[in-house]
Parts: structure tokens; C-alpha cells; sequence
């Protein structure tokens, strides 16, 4: 397993459309997702700037995946 690609926020949240989330609403720069088995994720998306890595951990924590299921979903 390698480290955390640099990704920005927008990618993030259609990887997770990819896999199963859908936008469920938009909050200024933070993308709420939900998923059908009820999980809920808050993305933030700046235009221009990649995902800080330790919002990027706690994205892939939050949703139960690994950083080598981010890859395959972009």
C-alpha cells in the first residue's frame, strides 16, 4: 500500500459517486454524500487545491476505504 494520492475534492466525491454515494446536498464548499446503508460523508471542495492528507484520511476512514480503493475508483 502506498500513501495518500494528492487529490482534490472534487475527484473525491465522484470516486465515491462511483461507489455508491450520491450528493445528498451542498453546503458552500462542503459536498454532503450518503450512501443507501446510511453512511454520511462531508467533502470539502476548494477549486485549485488539492484535499489536505488528514482530511483525506478521515474521508477514507469515515467511508471504509483504503487509499488503494481511492486509486481504483478514480
Amino acid at each position: 500500500m502506498a500513501g495518500l494520492p494528492a487529490v482534490s475534492g472534487a475527484k473525491v466525491v465522484r470516486a465515491l459517486e462511483s461507489a455508491g454515494f450520491a450528493v445528498a446536498r451542498v453546503n458552500g464548499s462542503h459536498h454532503v454524500l450518503r450512501h443507501p446503508d446510511g453512511r454520511v460523508v462531508v467533502v470539502p471542495v476548494h477549486p485549485g487545491q488539492d484535499m489536505a492528507k488528514g482530511t483525506l484520511r478521515s474521508v477514507l476512514k469515515l467511508v471504509d476505504m483504503t487509499p488503494d480503493d481511492l486509486r481504483n475508483l478514480l
